[in-house]
């Protein structure tokens, strides 16, 4: 079966960095749509980049120029290099996988999450 660790969250202070790693130890990463997705208390799960089985990379657009999201098919984790955080950065984040062969990845419905881990940005 699958599994999604998260790990590398944490607090941080505005205009500060973390680096999000999500752990997927059993499959094949070529063979797997997987995402980033953040919650805030009270807010709708948001996406927040994406990469497709053929490892094409999108952002969502309030994202683009902070994030960055990256792939080890050698060691079988995704990351999410997060910069200039602000406070309604906030939130936790999830990664999620999905055995799906989409050209975009963000039309599609992951089945597969992580437990999430905490990034809170603030003063």
């Amino acid at each position: 079966q699958v599994q999604l660790v998260e790990s590398g969250g944490g607090s941080v202070q505005p205009g500060g960095s973390l680096r999000l790693s999500c752990a997927a130890p059993g499959i094949s990463l070529g063979g797997y749509a997987i995402g980033w997705f953040r919650q805030a208390p009270g807010k709708e799960r948001e996406g927040l980049a994406c990469i497709t089985a053929d490892s094409d990379i999108y952002y969502a657009d309030s994202m683009k120029g902070r994030f960055t999201m990256s792939s080890d098919h050698v060691k079988g984790t995704v990351t999410l290099q997060m910069n200039d955080l602000k406070p309604e950065d906030t939130a936790v984040y999830y990664c999620a996988a999905d055995r799906n062969y989409a050209d975009y990845c963000f039309i599609v419905t992951y089945y597969y999450w992580g437990q999430g881990t905490q990034v809170t940005v603030s003063s």
